[in-house]
């Protein structure tokens, strides 16, 4: 499956009315822990592959200035109607993270909640550069990365692109290709980042006599005050 089958798949999902409303617990509580100690207005943050903005949507309303990055023009137009409904602002644009439209040190937080792990590795490795790049010093990023302990990723095929595809099992199951990633593979995407958590989360769903199990890296890390 190509990223264009990729891009349509989801576009289609849009289209047939998938939406989400409300933010991920784990984006709530980095914001709150993570925000720099200034008014919120004067905050910035960034979400790569927002969907519908639902994150973005509770940053706005508690005051914080937001900006994203989707790729589906269908996501980005409910997700702008949305906002103009309730007179939120943000700046929200349909486009590529692997080569964002911003100014570097622009961004104080950033946000992937599990987008990245969408991408091949190689765009990846181009979209974790990109937020280095757009982040101030000491900025700080929350990345959701699907672990290679999920039972989807013991299914499908995998591709050249470091990517399974034709996921068939678990609860990754018709999302379109993934990166599962090891620790390793975590500790490589970070290298060059000061890393203030790195979790690995695991739901075992035992209802049915094999258990399925969903797990994730959640990683919070910093952009140094000095590159080297």
């Amino acid at each position: 499956m190509s990223d264009e089958r990729t891009h349509a798949l989801w576009e289609d999902k849009y289209q047939a009315g998938h939406r989400e409303r409300y933010p991920w617990d784990v984006v709530v509580s980095f914001l709150f822990r993570h925000a720099p100690p200034r008014p919120r207005a004067d905050v910035q943050v960034l979400e790569v592959g927002f969907g519908t903005a639902n994150n973005l949507w509770c940053a706005a309303r508690e005051g914080f200035a937001v900006s994203g990055v989707e790729h589906s023009a269908t996501a980005v137009e409910i997700a702008r109607a949305r906002f103009a409904d309730e007179r939120l602002v943000g700046d929200l644009r349909c486009g590529d993270f692997t080569v964002l439209p911003f100014a570097s040190d622009q961004f104080d937080l950033a946000i992937d909640r599990a987008a990245i792990t969408c991408a091949s590795s190689a765009d990846a490795a181009r979209a974790m550069h990109e937020l280095r790049r757009v982040l101030r010093p000491g900025g700080r990023l929350l990345s959701c990365l699907y672990s290679s302990r999920c039972t989807s990723a013991t299914s499908g095929t995998l591709h050249a692109d470091g990517r399974r595809h034709d996921i068939s099992v678990g609860s990754l199951t018709g999302v379109g290709p993934l990166r599962f990633y090891t620790e390793e593979d975590v500790r490589q995407l970070f290298a060059g980042w000061t890393v203030h958590q790195l979790q690995h989360v695991e739901r075992r769903d035992v209802v049915s006599a094999e258990p399925v199990v969903h797990a994730e890296w959640v990683v919070i890390a910093e952009k140094p005050q000095a590159i080297v």
